[in-house]
């Protein structure tokens, strides 16, 4: 592997007043900072932050953080995106302190922002301490979770071919007829890649986080009931990945997903499959 997992995601949004009780209450994150430049930093586990919210107003991703594992796979995956074609600014000082990692280059991958980086900032010293009561989440070197692109889908090979020859990625599964769901650890996707389209037009489909026990996402899944926000598909457990979870609307008015027990990867015997449906079942069928 090349880059080892997706380390943080940003997101400028329209309300950091929403998005900070939204992260807290719904979700169970815990805000580590409120920076000088208006950025709120989320943790999840004993990184620094693994969400930042800018008050930009884009109400969409405006850069995702692919981590590798050192200096030397930094410098690797540098070399094998400018073999792709692929051409990356490197971060400025500024831009790297507002990320809390050692080093970094960003690029645009057929319109999604991407990052890679190393040297996360970790804090062993001040455990993770979830506001709405969730034990924890499935993070390590699985990383933050999942993320759907959105990507026109005339580029999409162009974006297959930087994701496996650039990144590192490898195909997981085969969805409807096309090779779009990739890891790069053992969780068994990392990057799901999406078509654009007037009625999903931002640059994110959604996000994933992967909760630690079947209660703490049945708690979640309450508060998100009372709290009258909009369910776009509920419990339910995906083919793919075995994950049970539910879908729902951020502030920002793009989805994502809360769920856990996944199944992990094993490179040495995993092989692709072909999937026609995303779930083997679900209390109300909709559209994933």
């Amino acid at each position: 592997m090349v880059v080892s997992q997706l380390g943080y995601i940003g997101i400028g949004v329209s309300s950091i007043d929403k998005w900070e009780e939204f992260a807290q209450e719904i979700l169970g994150m815990e805000v580590s900072e409120r920076a000088e430049d208006g950025t709120v930093y989320l943790r999840m586990d004993e990184l620094h932050h693994r969400f930042a919210l800018y008050p930009s107003g884009e109400d969409d991703v405006v850069h995702a953080g692919f981590q590798t594992a050192n200096r030397k796979e930094f410098e690797k995956t540098k070399e094998s995106l400018l073999a792709c074609g692929v051409e990356f600014q490197q971060a400025t000082p500024e831009e790297c302190e507002n990320r809390h990692v050692v080093d970094m280059v960003k690029f645009d991958l057929c319109g999604f922002p991407t990052e890679v980086y190393y040297g996360a900032h970790a804090l062993f010293e001040k455990p993770f301490n979830s506001p709405a009561g969730t034990s924890g989440f499935n993070t390590g070197v699985m990383g933050l979770g999942h993320i759907g692109m959105n990507i026109d889908e005339n580029d999409w090979d162009r974006a297959f071919y930087i994701l496996e020859e650039g990144l590192g990625f490898k195909v997981s599964d085969n969805f409807r007829g096309s090779d779009n769901f990739f890891h790069c650890n053992p969780r068994e996707h990392t990057a799901v890649v999406g078509r654009k389209s007037e009625r999903d037009p931002k640059r994110i489909q959604h996000f994933m986080v992967e909760a630690k026990s079947l209660d703490d996402v049945g708690f979640a899944y309450q508060r998100v009931e009372e709290r009258g926000i909009e369910l776009t598909s509920r419990l339910g457990k995906h083919t793919n990945d075995h994950m049970t979870s539910f879908y729902f609307v951020t502030p920002s008015g793009f989805r994502m997903e809360y769920g856990c027990g996944g199944r992990p990867v094993d490179d040495a015997t995993w092989q692709v499959n072909k999937y026609d449906g995303g779930t083997y079942w679900r209390s109300k069928l909709n559209p994933v």
